[in-house]
């Protein structure tokens, strides 16, 4: 794979943040062919277009939007990294680039980035939810600051980071006033042909549940599949089908999605893992996450 040239990254990223190429050109003082010969060169080098014309404006694609993200985290970190060399302190609050896996429920991630808002340093928190796999490819060029998931990473990732273990919890299973009282007894044996929204079969929670079930000798009428864990929740929320979210959200879940607890599977754990880019000095909103997650949290 031949090099990204930061330069036409530059100005992609201006295009987008002026909307249209005559802006950019005014503001770079390149004349508009200049500008969109070198954006053709970068979306030739991504093999996909990041510009879709509407009108006279430039809207970004789906990759476009992509591209815009990393670019800002970038050329934010880049601006960070003069700063440093020449011994100035970051003006302002401090960047901190948090990757979030779609496996992650949305609620443990607010309570365990919660922290990061409270230390000394004011920070900046920008957030993106994607695959673990892309994201950790995100860390790997110092694009985030740190992913939060539910697997540490593995060698075979090829990535220079560190795992922080942040802390692990039961399942819970809910539904809707009806479906708990009509499950909680005999429970975990009433699960037997119970309908249930589950998440999808690539995930580490799905292959721990289907275990169980193989061990209970439950089968479960799977109504549904859901990579995103607040999707699946709003489906819960409904009545149809039951669901499942770690012990420790219990109070949050109830309340938020207005549910009832049929009944917990400690056998079935969740973990919850920082993974860290690996760096001489650590972000110090990091470390108040690790310290925080295993005192408040899981403690």
């Amino acid at each position: 794979m031949s090099e990204l040239n930061y330069h036409h990254l530059h100005l992609f990223r201006t295009v987008a943040r002026a909307g249209s190429l005559a802006r950019a050109a005014a503001d770079l003082r390149l004349t508009e062919p200049t500008i969109s010969t070198q954006v053709k060169a970068l979306e030739r080098h991504f093999g996909q277009p990041l510009f879709e014309r509407v009108g006279r404006r430039m809207q970004l694609t789906a990759a476009g939007q992509t591209a815009l993200r990393y670019a800002d985290d970038i050329f934010g970190l880049g601006d960070e990294l003069q700063q440093a060399m020449h011994g100035a302190e970051p003006k302002g609050p401090r960047r901190f680039v948090v990757g979030i896996a779609d496996v992650v429920p949305k609620l443990i991630a607010y309570r365990l980035l919660e922290p990061a808002l409270s230390i000394d340093e004011p920070v900046h928190l920008v957030c993106t939810d994607d695959t673990p796999e892309r994201l950790l490819a995100g860390l790997s060029v110092h694009a985030l600051d740190l992913v939060l998931t539910d697997a540490p990473l593995t060698h075979a990732a090829n990535v220079r980071a560190h795992n922080h273990l942040l802390g692990e919890c039961g399942t819970t299973v809910f539904g809707s006033a009806d479906l708990a009282l009509r499950y909680r007894r005999g429970f975990p044996g009433s699960l037997d042909g119970a309908p249930f929204w589950l998440p999808t079969v690539n995930s580490l929670l799905r292959r721990e549940l289907d275990a169980w079930f193989v061990q209970q000798d439950l089968r479960p009428l799977v109504k549904g599949e859901f990579a995103d864990s607040a999707l699946l929740k709003v489906f819960g929320q409904q009545g149809l089908a039951l669901f499942c979210a770690p012990t420790v959200l219990e109070r949050e879940v109830q309340r938020i999605y207005q549910v009832k607890v049929v009944g917990r599977i400690p056998e079935v754990v969740e973990r919850f893992y920082a993974i860290a880019a690996e760096r001489t000095v650590p972000h110090p909103a990091v470390t108040a996450i690790a310290r925080a997650a295993r005192t408040r949290l899981f403690g």
